[in-house]
């Protein structure tokens, strides 16, 4: 038994990248080769099918069937694998038939469900706007209120120990102050 963070990477690697870019140099490089690609396209369409599988399977059987991230592996590796041909296999005999019976039915549900997703997106937009404008609303009515209790508190404790505000000198003292201080640098200048 590997390790699952060592699987996980394996299946990645070997799964997704190493498919991914077999798949890249088939579009790039062949493009008068429609029969690698349609090997390729039939892949990733067994994958997508298996990812959306797996979610399920990893929850029901996967915490207690031995071996089961090396099966998965395992499946990835059948897939692709020349030797093997695998995609083939599995598209032909399991995928292609049924779902060629049942196309109609699953259009139907994917429309279906595209349209409660668009829906319950809408829904969930809406409370969740609605739910942050009150919730910012309250928090600034606390923190207004907060700060009214705290700004009145302060002055009116700093007031009573400082006692009655200092006013400021008169203008003219100041002026006075200023230009006799001034008048002995600068003896040509007069006061007014």
């Amino acid at each position: 038994m590997l390790g699952d963070f060592i699987i996980r990477c394996l299946i990645l690697i070997l799964g997704y990248a190493y498919p991914g870019f077999e798949c890249y140099k088939s579009v790039e490089q062949n493009r008068g080769d429609n029969g690698e690609l349609r090997f390729w396209c039939q892949y990733w369409v067994i994958v997508a099918l298996f990812t959306v599988l797996e979610n399920f399977t990893d929850a029901v059987i996967g915490w207690w069937f031995p071996l089961y991230g090396e099966l998965k592996l395992a499946l990835f590796i059948y897939l692709w694998y020349p030797k093997t041909k695998g995609t083939g296999y599995v598209y032909n005999t399991v995928l292609r038939p049924y779902v060629s019976s049942h196309e109609n039915d699953i259009e139907k549900k994917f429309r279906e469900w595209r349209a409660r997703a668009w829906d319950l997106a809408i829904f969930y937009w809406k409370n969740c706007t609605e739910l942050g404008q009150a919730t910012t609303f309250q928090i600034l009515d606390y923190l207004a209120a907060q700060s009214k209790k705290f700004s009145s508190k302060s002055y009116s404790e700093k007031k009573d120990k400082l006692g009655p505000t200092p006013s400021a000198p008169p203008l003219s003292s100041l002026r006075e102050t200023l230009f006799e201080n001034n008048q002995n640098k600068f003896p040509g200048r007069k006061n007014k």
